[in-house]
């Protein structure tokens, strides 16, 4: 039953709170990893896990969090999930050796894929069916907000404390969060607690979407099949992928219930949601290795750089939830969203060297208002023909689509930039020699401004030659970005066919409560 009055707001706060720590938590860990690095004296080979680890256990968890929710009561699920990554954390922050921290932050993922999908659910059976769709914009401001302030808080906290605040940082609001959820959420019965659990389907899906992740975590870096354990995870993933297919397809009570794909609308909105993912953090990851790498920014400058365009989308979403209340289509909007996304990456194709802030504003605001129109009407459109306990499973693939996409589109992008550098500068080195009046010139500026700070010509001479190499690199670099970009605007374009598979029906949208 839906709630009224203060309990609807608290019960709203929470669950938007919830959700901001999980997002938050998947990318703020990131800029504090040379610290952590440092003072465990490990390998960034070594302690880059603390984010993969964090990564898989997340995405493994999301397609059962439906099923884990029905089977031991919503609210019991969600108020454990909330509690084990609270103590996770403190555990994380107090680690001392990379192994209890890899482990512990494996844990901290479980505990946040049980947060993402029953938060919107109770969030939305909070909101009377007339405003489900506020409801869901309103989560939708915790999934977008929260990976945009990590950098810029990561940053801040590991500069001015140390890098276990990044962790600590949780506690009071992980306690917070709990002591409402406890005192102001319903509890919700307990389904299929005398049916068999789906073990073998557990099992294969670990190890086929945990297979999976880790490839896309650690191939790049790993140089993908030119590494052995790449190859033998890829199988893995195939096999488990294929075995798991058959065993949700065969047995009685599936951990996911594959057959919703016979919904041609959810079937498509698996595919979209999959593409919304590489634009939604293959833009958070490129934009930010843009601005420190190739421009020289710092994580907060880059972090609050970002904070502007998200102004648009909180305040489009709300807005378009009441617009699909009134009959909009959601295809309208969805097709609007990847537009607008679109000019975001096509204009930062055009970026220089010079490039400042003010340059960034505006393509960062068309892409706010394209997650804006697009995360309301995204997840209506894959779940308008489920019904019943069907819409939770649905919701929870949904979500793992969303995250397999961002990590298919930073390990693509990532191979990208890797790629096109060595290919650009190679390019640009064909360039270098000296029958090259632009490379004379070049050389000749640097080494009368080197002797003019008192070094000798020898000295000078070498010191040009340096500096050429630098610029050739930074231009390589900017190159590489350019097309990272141009690859992601494609991927937004090839999202909009797919809309059209979804049947334009000008009818009121009112999302169901269990839909998580």
């Amino acid at each position: 039953m839906a709630e009224k009055g203060f309990r609807k707001w608290i019960i709203t706060f929470t669950m938007v709170l919830s959700c901001m720590l999980e997002f938050l938590d998947t990318t703020i860990v990131n800029v504090a990893i040379p610290h952590i690095q440092g003072n465990m004296g490990a390998t960034l080979e070594d302690v880059a896990w603390v984010s993969t680890g964090y990564a898989i256990a997340n995405v493994i968890i999301l397609p059962m969090s439906g099923w884990l929710g029905s089977r031991f009561g919503r609210k019991n699920y969600f108020l454990f999930s909330i509690i084990l990554f609270t103590i996770a954390s403190m555990l994380c922050g107090n680690a001392h050796t990379l192994g209890e921290l890899i482990a512990f932050r494996i844990l901290q993922g479980l505990a946040g894929g049980g947060l993402i999908s029953n938060a919107q659910a109770i969030l939305l059976e909070t909101w009377p069916p007339e405003e489900r769709g506020t409801a869901t914009a309103i989560f939708g401001f915790g999934a977008v907000v929260g990976p945009t302030v990590a950098p810029a808080l990561g940053g801040y906290l590991t500069d001015h404390l140390s890098w276990p605040w990044v962790f600590y940082i949780n506690l009071p609001l992980g306690i917070l969060a709990a002591i409402l959820t406890y005192q102001y959420v319903k509890a919700t019965p307990k389904e299929n607690t005398g049916k068999p659990v789906d073990w073998w389907g557990i099992l294969l899906l670990t190890i086929a979407v945990g297979s999976l992740q880790t490839v896309l975590e650690k191939g790049e870096e790993k140089d993908w099949f030119a590494t052995k354990y790449i190859i033998v995870l890829s199988v893995a993933t195939v096999i488990g992928t294929l075995l798991f297919i058959w065993r949700e397809n065969t047995t009685d009570h599936p951990v996911v219930n594959l057959k919703l794909f016979r919904y041609k609308s959810f079937s498509a909105g698996m595919v979209t949601s999959f593409l919304f993912g590489i634009g939604l953090y293959g833009s958070v990851f490129v934009f930010p290795q843009f601005c420190q790498s190739v421009l020289g920014f710092s994580a907060q400058q880059t972090g609050f750089l970002l904070l502007p365009g998200q102004i648009f989308t909180v305040a489009l979403m709300p807005a378009v939830g009441k617009l699909l209340r009134k009959g909009v289509p959601a295809q309208v909007f969805v097709i609007a969203g990847f537009l607008c996304f679109f000019v975001f990456p096509t204009i930062m194709s055009k970026t220089t060297l010079a490039s400042g802030n003010t340059d960034f504003y505006f393509p960062l605001y068309f892409r706010g208002i394209g997650i804006g129109l697009l995360f309301v009407p995204l997840i209506t459109l894959a779940i308008k023909d489920l019904k019943g306990p069907e819409i939770g499973q649905g919701a929870g693939l949904y979500n793992m689509m969303r995250q397999l996409g961002g990590s298919f589109g930073i390990a693509g992008l990532a191979t990208t930039i890797h790629i096109g550098q060595a290919k650009h500068r190679n390019y640009l080195l064909e360039n270098v020699h000296e029958y090259s009046s632009a490379f004379g010139d070049r050389i000749q500026e640097y080494t009368t401004g080197f002797m003019g700070k008192g070094f000798s010509h020898y000295d000078a001479a070498g010191m040009a030659l340096k500096a050429v190499d630098a610029t050739v690199n930074k231009q390589s670099m900017l190159m590489a970005f350019t097309d990272a970009y141009l690859y992601l605007g494609v991927a937004m374009l090839c999202c909009i066919p797919f809309v059209f598979l979804q049947g334009f029906k000008k009818k009121k949208v009112v999302i169901p409560a269990d839909a998580h």
